[in-house]
């Protein structure tokens, strides 16, 4: 039997309410929820391009301070990790859990044949690529894939704390869900005209109108569910008042609910630092060190940091020398931070690149991040790195 007019209409509507609802909520429907053991990534990402040279100092190193005569970070507020290597002193909390031997810190990250563009080089971080080509799905997106193929097809194995979705998120098949507020997606769903609709007992002749009831029918279900699990498990942890420290929270309701994710993603910044580079950094550090601090306080309140590891990296790092408006241009290799209770090798994995050998002015990279990325899906999210990134890559010993 044809659709009536009215009928057509009313799946018309609930196609376009259907973009609103929160379609990840869907994979909690019927699923057993997380526990204490299931591992789970964080990746922040500093998009903008974060100065690592100001990241990780080499305090004792004059030709530092040469190259930096205005912006380079004063020796007597470094905080000193060794004799010769501190971290910005924005970085109080981290410097903390460093002392507690919870964070590994990688130098000189980058890939051959560096690009310098902020979107070409995001796109080859995200995408897990070389320079040399261009892959449209992202290595996040990929182990999604992977997963779905092995049976684990649930739409909420991957969460992006956003409104938009990042290419890192995106598989050829699958594809991990954007979700900033989720409240506002939990009031979109509990709306009582759609859930009038998603109750209709009626057979639907027509394929497009099943799959939307259904659709409808399993996210407000979801939807209740959820809200209801956080509204029990909901965690105490105050956290600050700031763009990042929201979205953190939102993780961490997520991992202290029981949520069945295994990885989230978020981004913080702009680091584009070519004016005036102290001052912005030491904000956002400053608000992403208070935002970790919350953060990991409240994983350890509820016996889940050991199952938590939280990954940071940048897009590229800055030139060594500082320009003209106390600023730093666009560079090449930088530093990534793996913070958690379940590192095999905390500390300073290894040497900061050289200050005297560089390429046209930049240091040179001693890790390719595919590396790093080969071990985190290997040793941590326990998927075959080959199919993931597509080679074989050598691994690294901090997890």
């Amino acid at each position: 039997m044809a659709l009536s007019r009215r009928k057509f209409i009313q799946l018309s509507s609930l196609a376009s309410a259907s973009l609103m609802v929160p379609q990840f909520l869907k994979g909690f429907e019927y699923r057993p929820m997380g526990k204490p053991g299931n591992k789970v990534l964080v990746v922040i990402q500093l998009s903008g391009g974060n100065d690592g040279l100001n990241t990780i100092i080499p305090y004792r190193n004059d030709i530092y301070y040469s190259s930096r005569p205005q912006i380079g970070i004063k020796r007597e507020k470094v905080l000193a990790l060794t004799d010769e290597v501190g971290i910005n002193p924005a970085f109080k909390n981290v410097k903390q859990m460093y002392d507690d031997g919870q964070v590994s810190i990688i130098n000189g990250v980058g890939y051959p044949h560096p690009d310098r563009s902020h979107f070409r080089s995001m796109d080859i971080w995200q995408s897990g690529s070389t320079s040399k080509e261009i892959i449209t799905s992202g290595w996040i997106g990929r182990y999604l894939d992977n997963a779905a193929a092995n049976g684990n097809a649930h739409n909420a194995l991957a969460i992006e704390v956003d409104d938009t979705l990042s290419l890192a998120m995106k598989g050829a098949e699958r594809k991990a869900i954007a979700v900033n507020d989720i409240n506002r997606f939990h009031a979109a769903a509990a709306n009582d005209y759609f859930k009038k609709i998603a109750d209709h007992k009626e057979e639907h002749e027509a394929q497009l109108a099943g799959y939307l009831y259904k659709t409808l029918r399993e996210t407000t279900s979801a939807a209740d569910y959820i809200y209801a699990q956080g509204k029990i498990n909901s965690t105490t942890q105050s956290y600050p008042d700031t763009q990042i420290g929201k979205r953190m929270k939102t993780i961490g309701s997520l991992i202290v609910s029981g949520a069945e994710t295994q990885v989230m993603y978020v981004s913080h910044g702009s680091f584009d630092t070519h004016v005036n580079q102290n001052g912005r950094q030491d904000a956002l550090f400053t608000q992403l060190d208070d935002a970790l601090a919350a953060f990991v306080a409240d994983l350890k309140a509820n016996d889940r940091f050991n199952d938590v590891l939280i990954m940071t990296f940048s897009e590229f790092g800055r030139r060594v020398a500082q320009n003209a408006s106390n600023g730093t241009d666009h560079g090449t290799a930088s530093n990534m931070f793996f913070i958690g209770g379940g590192l095999k090798k905390a500390g300073l994995y290894n040497e900061l690149p050289g200050l005297t050998d560089l390429d046209e002015g930049d240091l040179k990279y001693s890790v390719d991040f595919k590396e790093v990325y080969a071990t985190v899906l290997d040793k941590w999210l326990q998927t075959n790195p080959r199919d993931v990134l597509g080679g074989k890559y050598a691994q690294l010993s901090f997890i």
